[in-house]
Formats: C-alpha cells, structure tokens, sequence
C-alpha cells in the first residue's frame, strides 16, 4: 500500500469514527521513560475528528498532560516529539552498533540516565545528598530536576492551560499526610511546580513545595487518575482513553531480573482491575434501583426521599478504551529510566500502532447486549492472557 492511500484510509477510520459521548478524556499513567507510549497513543487520537475535552495524568503522564493542554492543537504532536527527541538526545551519539536489541544494551542505557542525568529532565547532585545540608533539596534527592522546569518553562504555555479551553488534572502525594492530591485548572492555577510535584518521585527527585506542603509524586498513592475523573465526571456520558504503562497481567518471573520488573509492574499498575470492576458494580446497582423505584407506587415516587435517591442515582453509560504498553523481552526493572533514543522511538511507534489497531477493530464503541453501564475495551493486542477473554474482543464491565 502507498503511502498516500494508507493516508487516506487512515484519516477515513478517524473521521467515521462514531463517538456520542459529552466528554473524551485521556487518562495517563506514570511510567517515566516509557511514557513515549502514551505520545505515540496521543498521535492518532490527535487524527480524531474531536479533541479531548480532558487530560489528567500521573508523574510522565502529568508531562505529557501539560504538552497537550499547554498547546495549541496543531502544535501539540510536535511539543510531545520535541520533550522525547529532548530527553533520549543523551544517548544519540553513543554508535549505532552499540544500539541493538538486548538486555545488556537495555541495561547500559539505563545505567547512562543513572549515572549522568537526561538531557532536559534531570541531572545528578553533586555532592550527592549524604553530603549535602540537612533538611535541603540537595539532601533530599539524588537529581536536580532544574532542567525539567526550564523543558516546561519552554515547551508549555501555562496560560493556555489557565484559560481552561481543556481541563487538566495532574495526580500529587502530600508527602505531610501521605494522601491523593489532584491540582485541577478547574480550581486553581496550574503552573510548572505542579507538573514537577507530580513527578517528583523519591529518593530520585526532592518533594515540591506549593503553598508551604511538600509534594511528591502522585504515584506513591495511586499511578493512575482514572479514580479522580469518574469521582469528577458530574454524570456526563463519557469516554475514556486510559493509557498504562505498566501491566498487571504477567508471567511467572524466571530470574531475579524478571522478578524485580514483575514487582515493578504489580506495584504500579494501580489496581485498574479492581477499580474498573468495582465502576461495573456501582453502576449495575444504580440501574437496578432505578428499575426498583419505577415499581413503586406513584404517589411514592413523587416523596421528597426517593426523588433525592433517585436523583443521586442517575447514571450515564461509561466506555473505558484500555492501552496497556507490553514490554519487550529484553526490559527489565530500569524500563522507566531507561531513555535510549531506540527504545523511545519504539515505544513511541508501540503506542501509534496499537491505538491505530483499536480505531480500526471492529468491536470498538459497539453497543452491547447486556448493559452495565460500562464497557471496557482492550482491542489492541492478539496475545491476551487467559481468562481475559477471546482475542480482540470486549467484555462488558470486565475490564482486561
């Protein structure tokens, strides 16, 4: 196929695309370096003849939140690929012998970001933090993340984000209480100190202060927002793309290296399942008692308690669109720090072709027979685990 006529088929399956939905927000998982994942996913939902209306994200997914709404759309594809050229520049000099495949390149690549920093991200205290003053930064952390500002500071228009044409939510931990915090343009001003909190991951990064509380990265409590924007969705119908970077489902791990990646992916993939079927459940149950007060008489009906039951009870169908990236065989633990220009550049062209594959399924957006209120799709992998259902195919209120 040519160029041009794959082109054009592309932009037909974006533009017949049927979405009916109020709301389109993105959900986005940290993950640091493989958040490229969540650019390439951002590039055909870009093609979508409607744009987000919301973006709230998590650490890397915070960053990638802020390059979307801090720009206009026609630049915003542009922003994402400037931040990741930006940041795997470090090792674009290394030669391209060296770049192959395997985990020994993997793990040098990694031991690169540790040792010297990433370009526009981060760079290594030094002296390093045991020898720094008490109680400051530099004794706080092993990086200074002065770069990530000035990255901000540059490819962001903070008023553009202020001026609440698109919401963005950005996920926090109040390192003082230890709890979820969201900073929301919808509530507050949103400037780089608040995407920096949200990445602020311990011992790497010094928590952020704002407003006199020290913030650091949201995923210490929770990886994903995907729980604030359903607490937050005011009952529209909405559809959400989710897009994690770190995979519950997994194989038995075979050596220490697998081990210490597989438990690195079970403690940030934030509980998706559960939240997704615990979503399904409240849902069947606000349906069912709907159904149970239709029944009543109707002078009961009309009662000022089960007119405020009712009301509290309304519901709107939800359409979840799950990405999930799957890592290569040569990963391992350092996958989130290891920032090679090759493994950016795959990680990236994994998450185009994998929302590609989605649009084009046919089962997307497909009403289903049974309605619980929500549908969970995960359409773009052929090599589902069992138990997760036929291949390519949804399950209504089962998440993958």
């Amino acid at each position: 196929m040519t160029g041009k006529l794959a082109s054009e088929r592309e932009l037909t399956v974006h533009e017949t695309l049927k979405i009916d939905h109020e709301h389109i927000v993105l959900v986005l998982q940290g993950g640091g370096a493989l958040g490229a994942y969540q650019a390439g996913v951002f590039e055909e939902i870009a093609k979508f003849p409607r744009e987000p209306h919301w973006v709230a994200g998590v650490s890397i997914g915070a960053i990638n939140a802020a390059l979307i709404v801090g720009n206009p759309p026609a630049r915003r594809v542009e922003r994402l690929r400037e931040f990741w050229d930006l940041v795997s520049s470090c090792s674009s000099g290394i030669p391209m012998w060296w770049e192959g495949h395997g985990s020994l390149n993997h793990q040098f690549h990694a031991a690169v970001a540790s040792t010297f920093g990433v370009e526009g991200f981060y760079k290594p205290r030094m002296p390093p933090p045991f020898l720094q003053p008490e109680g400051s930064d530099a004794a706080l952390s092993f990086y200074d993340t002065a770069p990530l500002k000035a990255t901000l500071e540059r490819l962001v228009d903070f008023d553009l984000i202020n001026s609440k044409k698109l919401r963005l939510s950005v996920g926090a931990a109040n390192v003082r209480t230890g709890n979820s915090v969201y900073f929301d343009n919808h509530f507050q001003k949103i400037g780089p100190e608040h995407i920096m909190a949200s990445g602020a991951l311990p011992p790497a990064f010094a928590p952020v202060m704002i407003d006199g509380e020290p913030y650091w990265d949201g995923g210490i409590v929770s990886n994903t927002p995907l729980q604030y924007v359903l607490d937050k969705r005011d009952g529209a119908k909405i559809l959400i793309a989710q897009v994690d970077l770190f995979s519950a489902r997994g194989a038995m791990p075979t050596n220490i290296g697998n081990v210490m990646s597989r438990h690195k992916d079970i403690m940030y993939s934030s509980r998706t399942r559960f939240n997704t079927d615990k979503l399904a459940q409240i849902q069947r149950n606000k349906k069912t008692l709907l159904k149970l007060i239709a029944m009543l008489p109707e002078a009961e009906r009309e009662s000022d308690d089960i007119k405020q039951l009712a009301a509290a009870n309304q519901t709107t169908h939800i359409d979840i669109v799950h990405l999930i990236y799957r890592q290569s065989r040569f990963e391992l633990e350092s996958k989130d720090y290891e920032f090679s220009r090759r493994s950016v550049l795959e990680h990236w062209e994994s998450g185009r072709r994998d929302m590609h594959r989605t649009i084009e399924h046919p089962d997307l957006l497909r009403k289903s027979a049974v309605d619980d209120g929500v549908t969970v799709y995960d359409l773009a992998h052929d090599h589902l685990q069992p138990g997760q259902g036929a291949s390519g195919r949804l399950q209504t209120g089962k998440p993958k």
